[in-house]
C-alpha cells in the first residue's frame, strides 16, 4: 500500500488501516527511524497492551548488543 507525503508533510493513514488499528482523530504515535525505515507506533495506554506478545518470537528484534540478557 502506498501513500505520498504532502506538501506539508503530512501522511495519510489509509482507511483500512485506521479501522483495522482503531485509530481515531487526534491519535498520537512514537516515530522510529532505523536503517532507513520509518515506524509509527501508535500511542496506546499500557493496559490496552497487556497480552500483546504473548508467545512473540524475540529473535533478531534487537541487535546483539543492545539485548538485556546479554548485558546483565
Amino acid at each position: 500500500m502506498k501513500t505520498i507525503l504532502s506538501p506539508k508533510y503530512q501522511l495519510l493513514v489509509p482507511k483500512n488501516i485506521r479501522k483495522q488499528l482503531n485509530l481515531s482523530k487526534g491519535q498520537k504515535f512514537y516515530v522510529i527511524s532505523k536503517e532507513g525505515i520509518i515506524f509509527y507506533i501508535p500511542d496506546k495506554p499500557l493496559s490496552e497492551l497487556k497480552g500483546l506478545l504473548k508467545n512473540t518470537d524475540i529473535k533478531g528484534i534487537r541487535e546483539e548488543k543492545d539485548r538485556i540478557d546479554k548485558v546483565l
